[in-house]
């Protein structure tokens, strides 16, 4: 794809952020105008995040054209935010390789270039990394600036406030910007605001506050007035003293589509001593009609026509898993009054829309904080109710002492409904679901089922439901193969596999969705087929009975084979003392980069053929 960098005069010049340095303030709306219609052609030409950049593009002129960068750090949470950031950090003419395979990362990446100060795709983290970086700063003595960037969403991880807290305390120079796209900028905040923005974060309003404090500290009642006073001026502007109690001095809310208001505002709050936070106001999806009307839907797009007033029709398909898991949830809803369903700001990716609608009184979206998430099921769980949890895979890693400490130690019947196992796609190593079954199956009293359907997956979301113990369905992205649904009651029975085919000397031994490629693998040399279903217990009856007709096992999951259910299989093995050959297939020992799912299969050996391969080489 190419773009006329003829139709960017200004943009066309801006290699790096030194050369946005060299412009003229008032020439700073042009340039946010190219970089907001650039980002638009680019990602609707190749696919991308989307809303979020819209919604950052004069902060990220304002950031770079006021700092330093890359000597100052600038760090952004999450990062969905940051193609306006790559763009004006050499990667302009590389976006429209973004996502895609050996393409742009989609996130901030360290590996990529001395811009990406830290490496990010999980919310929350920038503020614990920035003042990491700003102690440093301060023990190098080069004067470099820190700053963070973090969204409202974001901050309500309880690691956001953690670091708040710490920050607060040991009072190092930071600039925290919390760009809040959900608040509306009324027209008594608007103008005025910006204007005292400017005059709070100034030198001589700074210097006379600080040195007040500093002259009246040992006097209680006038520095208690003179605080009262100060607040009185700064309640007109600020709507809460919440960061100012964490040791923060808090400007705004102010106008994050006004570049030059930023480049003014921030450029006060430059050398400010000790941990400012600056709250702008932005609206995702800013600058395109449609993203803003529908920040949602264009949080990250397929190819579209940017004339067209809506994105191009989905193909029709099955199924996906995150729908199967949807309407599981409303049918069981319908039955079970105890039922309660819990998920960490992920209603739309977990396919929780409709019961979110129907069922409001049992569903529960607890924000970004999955720590939360597992021990309120665990609260609910001892209340009577029967908690499920809908988490991404490596969302859930965050979950993992509170999975261990207040579910499972406990044996309490909390469902993990964990969606984005196995590996995901072009959001690249931060999502893979690449462990779950690993970091899971050492855990005492949990059950791990691997459904390798749409069928198997509701048999075991009821299954799991119905158990009294903690138990875990793991399901990739994507659609389902066409299975008929069985009836919403139907269970299976715990630790038992199933064999597919019967065949001579091998046999596969499958966990999960890679069973439709195993099966196709098995047929090209006439190998037994065993859908293993759970990982953990683990069909050691059937395992007996595999090793007096087989010569050799072969283990195939998408999960990382360091631990996974292979693993368990081997351990099995080793027990018995068993003289058989066994061969594990599935994520190599490192961390899987972005590309499209049957891309990376096909990569790992993880498809048909791969499979295939792996097992002639093997015996």
């Amino acid at each position: 794809m190419t773009i006329n960098l003829n139709d960017y005069p200004l943009l066309s010049k801006i290699n790096y952020p030194a050369d946005l340095r060299q412009l003229d303030q008032a020439s700073l709306p042009q340039a946010s105008e190219e970089l907001r219609r650039y980002l638009l052609n680019s990602v609707s030409n190749s696919s991308g995040h989307f809303a979020s950049g819209l919604g950052t593009i004069e902060l990220t002129v304002a950031l770079h054209y006021v700092y330093n960068t890359p000597f100052d750090h600038l760090i952004w949470d999450v990062g969905h935010q940051a193609y306006p950031h790559k763009i004006l950090t050499g990667r302009r003419d590389q976006l429209f390789s973004i996502r895609q395979k050996d393409g742009l990362h989609p996130f901030p990446w360290r590996e990529e270039s001395e811009y990406d100060v830290l490496s990010v795709g999980h919310s929350s983290t920038s503020i614990s990394a920035a003042l990491g970086l700003a102690v440093a700063a301060e023990k190098e003595g080069k004067n470099r600036k820190t700053v963070a960037v973090i969204g409202d969403g974001a901050m309500t991880a309880g690691m956001a406030f953690e670091a708040l807290n710490h920050a607060g305390d040991i009072h190092k120079d930071m600039l925290v910007v919390l760009n809040d796209n959900e608040m509306s900028i009324s027209e008594n905040v608007g103008a005025l605001n910006n204007h005292l923005a400017k005059m709070l974060s100034g030198s001589l309003y700074t210097g006379i506050r600080e040195g007040s404090k500093r002259i009246l500290k040992n006097i209680p009642p006038i520095k208690e007035l003179a605080s009262r006073a100060e607040e009185h001026l700064k309640g007109m502007v600020v709507p809460s003293t919440f960061f100012e109690e964490l040791g923060f001095n808090y400007i705004g809310p102010i106008d994050g589509h006004d570049v030059n208001g930023l480049v003014d505002t921030i450029t006060n709050m430059r050398n400010l001593k000790g941990p400012q936070l600056l709250h702008i106001a932005t609206k995702k999806g800013k600058g395109y009609h449609a993203a803003e009307q529908d920040p949602i839907k264009y949080h990250a797009v397929p190819k579209f026509n940017p004339a067209d007033t809506s994105l191009p029709a989905s193909k029709p398909s099955l199924p996906t898993y995150s729908k199967i898991f949807g309407d599981w949830l409303c049918k069981t809803a319908e039955q079970d009054e105890k039922l309660v369903a819990i998920t960490p700001a992920m209603r739309e990716g977990s396919g929780m829309v409709e019961f979110s609608q129907r069922f409001p009184e049992k569903y529960y979206d607890v924000a970004i904080a999955e720590q939360h998430a597992v021990t309120f099921a665990a609260g609910l769980a001892i209340g009577g109710h029967n908690a499920v949890v809908a988490i991404y895979s490596s969302f859930l890693q965050r979950g993992y002492d509170q999975l261990i400490h207040d579910v499972a130690i406990q044996n309490l019947p909390v469902l993990f409904a964990i969606d984005r196992a196995g590996i995901v796609g072009a959001d690249g190593p931060t999502h893979q679901g690449a462990f779950d079954l690993s970091f899971m199956r050492c855990i005492p009293n949990m059950v791990i089922m691997t459904p390798a359907n749409e069928r198997e997956c509701q048999l075991m979301l009821t299954s799991g439901h119905k158990l009294n113990s903690p138990a875990a369905v793991r399901y990739p992205r994507g659609n389902g193969t066409g299975e008929t649904l069985p009836d919403i009651n139907e269970t299976i029975e715990i630790g038992k596999g199933r064999v597919i085919v019967d065949g001579e000397n091998i046999a596969i031994l499958n966990f999960g969705t890679t069973l439709a490629e195993a099966s196709k693998a098995a047929e090209a040399i006439n190998a037994s087929v065993v859908d293993m279903r759970f990982v953990k217990p683990l069909d050691e009856t059937l395992i007996d009975e595999l090793v007096k007709n087989h010569t050799c096992l072969v283990t195939v999951e998408d999960n990382a084979i360091a631990g996974g259910a292979g693993s368990a299989v081997n351990e099995y093995i080793l027990s018995k003392a068993y003289a058989i050959k066994i061969l594990n297939i599935g994520l190599p020992d490192t961390f899987i980069k972005h590309g499209t799912q049957q891309e990376i299969h096909q990569e790992l050996g993880l498809d048909c053929t791969g499979i295939l391969e792996k097992i002639k080489a093997f015996t």
